[in-house]
């Protein structure tokens, strides 16, 4: 036999599911209402309500504040709505909001009671409440879209500011390392090309130039070094072949190399070999740091020219509203100075270039170059290094024409 859907107990059972339960019987998180403790009980002990408990428990403050900003979002919109400028009473507000079935319940935000909430809308500004006799009333603060758009504006200005100066400290932070890295790289080619004499007692130094081979025509108070012949021994002869010698082309009448010389007590080829490669080390080193830190290359403290785009970057005109707004230079006076056309406002400013920042354009947009050997050339942007702060342009004009420049 089935079901009939017109018994009393049926029609009872449709009219209590369409009105409103108790709100401790409803779980936030199905969307679930249970019209007594029983179903509340066994809708806890089922695998869908343990499946959403257990990702609430991965981050249950996320889920609380998600369902606090839904909560006070939607009250406020019905509050602005049903009465944008009477004073009511807080709890005529809030019977008026639950009236929705699937309103989200105020049990699964961070506030425990109606009047917590209403001290934290006060708190925030957004309406303006007193407590009296009869309860606690409430009044909607009505703002101007214009201010709410300044105050828009404002936020997002001041999390540029700081994004901006995020991304200044790495560049110097990245700066700073190089520069350490650089002064021990050059530290270590300085200790391998040699070493200071150090002179630790008052004795007097005596150098001696002459080979080996030729201490025997010295007199015999010369000082003769210590690879110099000693009385009762045989003489050393002046060269010899080795396989050292043989390995690297010396002729067999070439002498011994001077003790003294940059090729240490065994000098020759190899040594010199060895101060070469000393040596290339240095420069490639030297080279290097040149490419980092910009040395040998002619710049001008000059870099303004007509035509370009720039942005005012002097927090002194913030408040006229130019900072970090874009603008094209008209003219140059006295190499420092130019006359800046704002885009958006059409007014014409005179600015420091060291209140200027140049503005890159998207890859494929033509540049100016302003410094360096290829000042004045023009050309087209092709690649940024966002990593390394520098661009790849095709000089399209000038000596270099069609070369690639960083």
């Amino acid at each position: 036999m089935g079901k009939d859907f017109n018994t009393p107990k049926a029609i009872a059972n449709r009219i209590k599911a369409k009105g409103l339960q108790k709100l401790r019987w409803y779980c936030q998180l199905c969307a679930k209402q249970c019209r007594d403790e029983n179903g509340f009980k066994c809708h806890q002990m089922s695998d869908g309500h343990r499946r959403q408990m257990d990702v609430f428990g991965m981050n249950p403050n996320k889920v609380v504040g998600e369902y606090s900003e839904q909560f006070e979002e939607e009250f406020l919109t019905h509050f602005k709505r049903a009465h944008p400028f009477s004073r009511v009473l807080a709890k005529n507000v809030y019977n008026e909001y639950i009236a929705d079935r699937h309103h989200v319940h105020m049990n699964s935000t961070c506030w425990l009671t109606l009047t917590d909430f209403v001290k934290h809308l006060g708190r925030e500004g957004k309406c303006k409440v007193d407590e009296t006799e009869k309860g606690w009333y409430m009044t909607l603060i009505m703002k101007d879209p214009m201010q709410e758009i300044d105050e828009e504006k404002k936020l997002k200005r001041s999390v540029a500011e700081k994004e901006e100066e995020e991304r200044h400290q790495t560049e110097i932070n990245i700066q700073v390392d190089r520069a350490r890295k650089m002064a021990r790289i050059e530290g270590a080619v300085g200790a391998g090309l040699g070493e200071a004499l150090v002179k630790t007692d008052d004795t007097p130094i005596v150098l001696s130039l002459a080979p080996s081979g030729l201490q025997q025509e010295q007199g015999p108070g010369t000082a003769a070094p210590s690879g110099s012949n000693r009385p009762g021994l045989p003489p050393r002869p002046t060269s010899r072949p080795t396989a050292a010698s043989a390995a690297f082309g010396e002729d067999d009448d070439e002498g011994v190399a001077d003790p003294s010389g940059p090729g240490g007590p065994r000098g020759g080829k190899l040594g010199a070999m060895m101060r070469q490669e000393l040596e290339a080390k240095a420069k490639r080193v030297a080279s290097e740091a040149a490419l980092h830190t910009g040395a040998g290359i002619q710049r001008s403290a000059a870099w303004l020219a007509p035509g370009i785009v720039v942005k005012v970057m002097s927090k002194d005109l913030q408040e006229h509203g130019y900072y970090k707004k874009k603008g094209v230079v008209e003219r140059v006076l006295d190499r420092y100075v130019g006359e800046v056309c704002m885009l958006d406002s059409g007014d014409v400013l005179r600015v420091d270039q060291a209140q200027l920042e140049t503005v890159i354009p998207q890859p494929g947009g033509a540049v100016l170059l302003l410094n360096g050997p290829h000042k004045g050339c023009r050309g087209t942007l092709e690649e940024i290094d966002t990593a390394k702060f520098k661009a790849l342009v095709r000089v399209s004009d000038g000596p270099s024409k069609g070369s690639e420049v960083w």
